[in-house]
């Protein structure tokens, strides 16, 4: 829709994985580029007695005058950390972000030193906007639900502004803080809550139980650093818990390192949590340019397509077709009579199962017949489910997300009365790809796929 790319061409556009990005350009980090939050030698020239949070801003600010290394060059080379990596070697990355947090485990493959994915990348929904969720409890707490559900309606712009005031004091929330966060109000709050209400927003605050949130004279809301750090704890601890999950999985034993990356890996509160649980088990490494981890990997991914080489189907996929109805092994109520043939109907004919390893290029071919000789186009829809022993469409948690549409006008239909369309189907890259032959002529078949109206 964006005009990127044209059926005709469809190989302009390249899908890139938001984790294989992050991992791609983890890859390439040299030592300057990163900070390391186990390490005990200085990173960035700074020493280790500096805390997590004053290092972090610190390396913000080594970036920020250090203009060079803002040029994104990329080196075919292999970052320092990687040199360390040796065959089966693996590490995990973690994109936290504002909406959910992604994990994904790889495993180094030499001698290339390709990617295989050794764990599903998981998503929950722990991202920043949960601190925010926080601090409009927190308001609602002090003010009452019902004016911010009015005030969010009345004065929407006002409301935007409030959070982005909150966004600002959120990036400075550090576990070292002493001095409090001040949020501006805007005036329309102030002055909406006294036609509310009938008082002061002052008058609220004094009333109400909240006594780490204190009112300026400045027309500012004053929040103790314990405060802020309050709102972010249970997102934090969501997050933990879930990599907690997925380092007590078999497939993610030995893990190396631990990249942090995304817009929520700023937050040296997140970053000090991951470091006190984890750091024990593995390395935890932050690149410094940590919100645009995921960008600069898609660059790569761009110009090196080929460089994960396995993947993990996150579905079980399969088609549903017509099979000869066997007695005893079909449901009855499956059974349909065309033209004197028994056929078992809606079953679900695997092509891959979830979690399954699929290398890239990996195909997986199929053959079909159309019902008549003189049909010209076959359709076939395209089902998943989350588990993997499916045997029927009608099953529960069987969706249908695509259709398959092989076009058969322009090959030879002067062919024998049974003609056999054979389909590869391709799973291994980051889009599903089709293609069919006809076999009786070995004229390629128009193929379509469609996931998008569903």
């Amino acid at each position: 829709q964006a005009g990127m790319a044209s059926p005709e061409n469809p190989e302009q556009l390249i899908i890139a994985l938001e984790p294989e990005a992050a991992s791609i350009y983890c890859r390439k980090l040299r030592l300057h580029q990163m900070i390391d939050l186990s390490s005990r030698a200085p990173v960035n020239g700074y020493s280790p007695s500096d805390t997590i949070g004053t290092g972090f801003t610190q390396a913000k600010e080594h970036v920020r005058r250090n203009r060079q290394s803002r040029t994104f060059l990329v080196e075919n080379v292999i970052g320092e950390i990687w040199s360390e990596l040796e065959e089966g070697d693996r590490y995990i990355v973690v994109d936290s972000g504002g909406g959910t947090v992604d994990m994904t485990v790889h495993q180094i493959r030499l001698p290339e030193g390709h990617l295989k994915e050794l764990y599903k990348a998981t998503g929950g929904p722990y991202g920043s906007l949960g601190v925010d969720y926080e601090f409009e409890k927190l308001l609602c707490k002090i003010f009452g639900e019902d004016f911010i559900e009015q005030f969010k309606i009345k004065r929407p712009a006002a409301w935007v502004d409030l959070m982005i005031a909150f966004e600002s004091r959120k990036r400075a929330a550090a576990p070292d803080r002493t001095n409090p966060l001040n949020i501006t109000l805007p005036f329309s709050f102030i002055d909406y809550y006294k036609k509310f209400r009938g008082h002061s927003v002052e008058h609220a605050l004094r009333k109400s139980n909240v006594d780490f949130v204190k009112w300026s004279s400045q027309g500012m809301l004053r929040m103790s650093p314990d405060a802020m750090n309050a709102l972010f704890k249970p997102t934090i601890d969501q997050i933990v818990q879930h990599l907690s999950d997925v380092f007590d999985k078999p497939e993610v034993t030995n893990v190396k390192f631990l990249f942090l990356v995304g817009g929520f890996a700023e937050s040296p509160l997140l970053q000090q949590a991951v470091q006190n649980t984890f750091g024990s088990r593995c390395r935890v490494i932050i690149p410094q340019d940590v919100g645009l981890t995921i960008l600069k990997g898609a660059v790569l991914f761009g110009l090196d397509p080929a460089v994960i080489k396995v993947r993990r189907s996150p579905l079980t996929y399969g088609v549903g077709v017509l099979n000869r109805f066997v007695e005893g092994k079909h449901p009855p109520e499956k059974l349909l009579i065309k033209d004197g043939t028994r056929w078992c109907t809606d079953v679900f004919d695997k092509f891959i199962s979830a979690d399954q390893s699929v290398a890239l290029g990996e195909t997986v071919t199929r053959s079909y017949t159309p019902a008549k000789p003189s049909q010209l186009v076959i359709v076939i829809n395209i089902y998943s489910s989350e588990q993997d022993n499916v045997s029927f469409i009608t099953e529960s948690g069987v969706k249908k997300c695509g259709t398959l549409r092989l076009d058969l006008t322009g090959t030879d239909a002067s062919v024998p009365n049974r003609r056999e369309i054979k389909t590869l189907m391709q799973f291994g890259d980051t889009e599903i790809k089709a293609m069919a032959i006809d076999v009786a002529t070995s004229k390629s078949v128009k193929v379509g796929i469609d996931f998008l109206n569903y």
